[in-house]
């Protein structure tokens, strides 16, 4: 799927992305745009023909990106510093540390196409850690949105927001979500079904298929209650204690789950309340594959999410 066009019904959450930087561009002259020689991954191309001298195009630099970046926003700009997930996170962690986090530049950091987009072309280019890696950085804000309203919405808050951001942008198909008429905001989750024998927390390309799953056990008499956890740090610990308050807990997230959205999930249960378990992510280094096929090796389908949420009920049993 990684590399065919969506299906019907299905969006590439960039094109939502981009939409949003060109509309709010159109009205801010502070927003600019810095990347790594991905003008077209990015799909920043109308935005380049847009606002020619708005883009900065380093080249395959990404240490060099990110430092620019911190310099724009220091001269008063809003740079929104993109490139693929796995080689801005990994090449330029010290200048995401130290020029954005540590010196609370108002930097955005877009990786695209996060995850195991690219799994055809392995594991160079799998951005599985990136969540994982950036949690641990303090003052930096982490966002993995799950469709392409929350994206573009996703996009308006960290504009508005004064500090640095991590945006994780998915090209994996994914659909429009059914939500209550509620605006996103910033550290705070959303629940897109109720129950109360369990609770999947999921964040990103995971989040339709925790609905999913839900309503396949809902079909058995399980009531599932999933949280959209789409900023993961500051995490909405609100949301946990909602979620720890049905005695199980299940997270799914395309990464690493030891560290990432899991590992968050796991550290609050362990300090505040907790409850049996279990963690659906990669494990690590993957094989080259499609991403579905990745996916689907990994339990992180609707049937996989189903079949740990019966191993966790069973736990919360005592069986």
């Amino acid at each position: 799927m990684s590399g065919t066009a969506p299906s019907e019904g299905m969006f590439d959450c960039r094109n939502a992305y981009v939409a949003t930087l060109e509309e709010l561009a159109a009205d801010d002259p502070r927003i600019v745009a810095v990347v790594n020689d991905s003008v077209g991954s990015s799909k920043l191309g109308k935005f380049r023909d847009r606002f020619p001298e708005r883009l900065v195009n380093v080249g395959i630099a990404e240490q060099n990106m990110v430092g620019v970046g911190a310099g724009l926003a220091n001269g008063g700009k809003v740079p929104f510093v993109s490139g693929a997930g796995c080689f801005l996170t990994a090449r330029a962690m010290e200048q995401i540390k130290v020029d954005c986090a540590y010196s609370q530049a108002n930097v955005k950091l877009c990786g695209i196409s996060s995850g195991v987009a690219y799994g055809e072309l392995g594991a160079t280019h799998h951005s599985i850690e990136d969540v994982a890696w950036l949690r641990a950085i303090d003052k930096l804000t982490v966002i993995v949105p799950a469709d392409p309203w929350q994206t573009g919405q996703a996009i308006r808050a960290a504009v508005a927001h004064d500090g640095p951001v991590y945006l994780r942008i998915s090209r994996m198909p994914v659909p429009e979500l059914v939500r209550p008429d509620a605006p996103f905001r910033i550290g705070v989750a959303e629940t897109l079904h109720d129950g109360g024998d369990l609770a999947i927390v999921a964040s990103g390309t995971l989040v339709h298929r925790a609905v999913a799953a839900a309503e396949l056990l809902a079909a058995d008499g399980i009531g599932a209650r999933v949280i959209n956890m789409a900023t993961v740090s500051p995490i909405d610990e609100a949301a946990l204690a909602q979620a720890a308050a049905t005695g199980a807990i299940v997270t799914a997230e395309e990464g690493l789950a030891h560290g990432g959205l899991g590992g968050a999930v796991a550290e609050w249960c362990a300090r505040h309340a907790p409850v049996p378990m279990r963690m659906l992510g990669f494990p690590g280094f993957l094989p080259t594959g499609s991403a579905e096929w990745l996916m689907e090796q990994h339990g992180l389908t609707a049937t996989g999410i189903v079949a740990a949420a019966r191993e966790v009920l069973q736990s919360k049993r005592g069986g």
